[in-house]
């Protein structure tokens, strides 16, 4: 739910219907295109939405986001509502923290700053100091730092930034100690991974081809490895890595602390991976495959001098953890060593080496576990966490026992904390204030399961006011993901603090598709069985509804990118379970969605209209085309960034124009366009930006399921 605000106290009745009349729709021009798709005949009549550069395309959104900004700024105590969410939502937080020696890398955000700043500190009570602070970078707020990667003394750190939320970085590297940033500058390192050699002269990473060097259909993809020497020229660094490879193939690079050993994974989607070691002390030496050509993952990568360890879910779905001699790789499978077994009931999301042992990070019911082994894998118990939540980083070294983590839940904000494994004591790394006039002890969150349409059974987390009444009118926001083995688990939002302090309930499935109950939750959603997810979803909402929580009349659902999916088909598929839906950059045609921007990433995941059997369940289920006229809608917001480099607004406009066309529901159930021109996917995106964005929403809501002006 990335920022949600809407009151939920009394029962006014709906003043909609005479606010939104006064606001008709634009005009619209509805093409007459068909094709047959392997077959089928395939209606397009709003494909001139495609064109973002187009003089019409700009008129007409600029006419939609006209219409929706005059309707939602005009809610009765927006103002109020906009006053309350630029005090949550200036909420600081800290991200997890990167543990070097004594020194401790984190990001941060205070009060009213736009963006998070990179900080460094020598120990938990050392003085903090900023290295990369975007709100001094940029001025508008619009530059924001991507990722980072300090060095492993870290000495040295490089970080990448890029404006108006279209992530394309631009790697630069910063002295810690002085704070000087070196004229090394590479861009088109969107999502790099950097692995730094031993001594600092130079590190491997990951970038994208430069615009103009490759046909244009190829530029997001073929991101392949290459060597930096610090200093050098980037047009000259060599490719490692890559050539030859699928262009849609993501890579990631490990090396060795010693700097001995470089590990490169090539991961295909979000199911698969390959996982190949080179041994930099012999001179031009190859890429030996360590697991190549295997239906599983090998992605969670630690290694020492001596040892690799390794994360996959080979053989178990809810991964196992295994060692390997980097000396003789080419024994595969079968000559590593099982160190920490599966669990049936957890799932290994990421671990450490840290102190004398490993500690890994596990879902247990879709919620955060720290849980401490030696190192032959022998448990040693629980590393107590603040609480129900989750967690949003782990990180640590052999031999120290400094264990970095960061935590979080649905009240409770991004904050860091360093555990001494020798003492046991847990210390908060820079805390930052709560929330403004929260407080959290008056809520609970508790879980819930639930039977899905074919059985499986479905937990879900419930967040309310304590001692909320069981009568049906509880205004309730139901949101979800269901992909890529994202694991919903309890997040802090600042905005839905709003939802919830005025009486409003918030639930969050754990669909399949996600990664909360392992390799084989995952692929039960994902392809062919992406109905499962919306079948899930579905469930939840008449679950809430028998449960007597809410009613239809009172239920919102709301869900970004693929949870924009979700709720897209959702609404085509059972238009009368809701009153509302919030559907933020989503993928909605989903027979020409692999076509834009970076989405033939997201083939293995959702499969190809290019394939007959694909696009039979793509086209079954599809938003874009399950649109039928003289349907009555639920009122609909679908919001969309033109930087957005993951998903092309035109899924955005498309759908907006085909519901304005298709619905029979009444002007108070209107269908709503918000189009950012600087903006993204969401990711970097400033403050005041999500302040803005929030109020429209939390207005939405207010105005949607008639919650009247005296609740705000």
């Amino acid at each position: 739910m990335p920022e949600d605000a809407a009151d939920a106290q009394g029962n006014t009745s709906d003043r909609s219907e005479q606010t939104v009349t006064t606001h008709p729709i634009p005009p619209t021009r509805r093409d007459d295109l068909v094709e047959t798709v392997h077959g089928v005949s395939v209606a397009d009549p709003y494909r001139w939405l495609e064109d973002g550069e187009s003089a019409e395309t700009r008129a007409w959104t600029a006419a939609q986001n006209a219409r929706t900004e005059a309707l939602l700024s005009a809610v009765p105590g927006r103002a109020a509502l906009e006053a309350r969410l630029a005090e949550l939502l200036g909420t600081g937080v800290v991200g997890a923290p990167a543990v070097r020696g004594s020194r401790l890398f984190y990001t941060k955000r205070t009060g009213d700053q736009d963006q998070s700043s990179l900080r460094v500190r020598d120990g938990v009570d050392g003085e903090e100091r900023v290295l990369v602070d975007p709100n001094v970078l940029g001025a508008d707020g619009l530059l924001a730092l991507d990722w980072w990667f300090p060095s492993h003394d870290g000495a040295l750190v490089a970080y990448g930034t890029s404006t108006n939320g279209d992530e394309w970085s631009t790697l630069r590297v910063v002295e810690t100690d002085t704070g000087r940033v070196l004229p090394d500058e590479i861009p088109r390192t969107r999502f790099a991974s950097v692995a730094w050699l031993a001594d600092n002269t130079g590190f491997y990473y990951t970038r994208h081809p430069a615009v103009g060097s490759v046909p244009p259909d190829q530029e997001n993809y073929n991101r392949h490895a290459f060597f930096h020497p610090l200093g050098a020229d980037p047009s000259l660094d060599p490719k490692v890595f890559g050539e030859g490879r699928a262009p849609e193939d993501l890579i990631g690079l490990t090396i060795s602390p010693d700097g001995r050993w470089l590990a490169a994974t090539a991961a295909e989607g979000w199911a698969r991976s390959d996982l190949y070691l080179r041994d930099l002390h012999e001179p031009d030496g190859p890429f030996r495959p360590v697991a190549e050509g295997l239906d599983a993952r090998f992605d969670l990568l630690v290694p020492t001098a001596e040892r690799f360890y390794l994360g996959t879910n080979l053989g178990a779905p809810n991964y196992r953890i295994v060692s390997l001699d980097p000396t003789d790789p080419s024994g595969g499978p079968e000559s590593w060593t099982t160190l920490i077994p599966e669990h049936p009931d957890r799932v290994i999301e990421a671990f450490v080496l840290a102190g004398d042992g490993i500690v890994t990070q596990e879902l247990d019911a879709a919620t955060a576990r720290l849980r401490r082994y030696r190192p032959d894998g022998t448990p040693v118990g629980d590393i107590p966490l603040p609480g129900l939540g989750s967690l949003t980083g782990l990180d640590g070294e052999p031999g120290n026992p400094r264990l970095g983590f960061g935590y979080t839940s649905y009240v409770v904000p991004p904050s860091a904390f360093v555990h001494d494994l020798d003492t046991g004591d847990r210390s908060p790394v820079a805390p930052e204030p709560p929330p403004p006039g929260f407080d959290p002890a008056a809520y609970e969150t508790r879980q819930v399961s639930y039977p899905s349409k074919d059985g499986t059974e479905i937990t879900m987390f419930l967040t309310h006011r304590a001692g909320i009444a069981l009568d049906g009118t509880n205004p309730t926001i139901l949101a979800g993901y269901g992909g890529f083995t994202i694991a919903k688990t309890p997040e802090f939002r600042p905005a839905q603090l709003a939802w919830l302090e005025r009486g409003g309930l918030l639930a969050i499935p754990n669909l399949r598709g996600g990664g909360e109950y392992g390799e084989d939750w995952h692929r039960a959603g994902m392809q062919a069985k992406k109905q499962n997810v919306f079948d899930d979803f579905l469930a939840a909402a008449e679950w809430l509804i028998a449960a007597n929580y809410t009613r239809s009349e009172k239920l919102a659902i709301r869900g970004g990118s693929n949870g924009g999916l979700l709720v897209g088909a959702a609404l085509t598929q059972r238009p009368e379970l809701f009153r509302a839906v919030f559907c933020g950059v989503p993928l909605l045609d989903m027979v020409r969605y692999h076509r834009f921007r970076i989405a033939r990433l997201w083939i293995p995941e959702y499969g190809s209209a290019e394939d007959p059997d694909a696009f039979a369940w793509l086209h079954a289920y599809s938003p874009y085309h399950r649109v039928v006229d003289g349907v009555s809608y639920p009122a609909t917001l679908i919001t969309c960034g033109e930087q957005d480099s993951r998903v092309d607004p035109l899924h955005a406009r498309k759908m907006t124009a085909l519901l304005q066309h298709a619905t029979s529901a009444n002007d108070d159930r209107p269908i709503l366009l918000r189009a950012e021109d600087k903006a993204g996917h969401g990711a970097g995106k400033p403050l005041h930006k999500r302040v803005a964005e929030a109020a429209d929403e939390g207005s939405f809501y207010v105005l949607m399921l008639g919650m009247g002006e005296g609740s705000l």
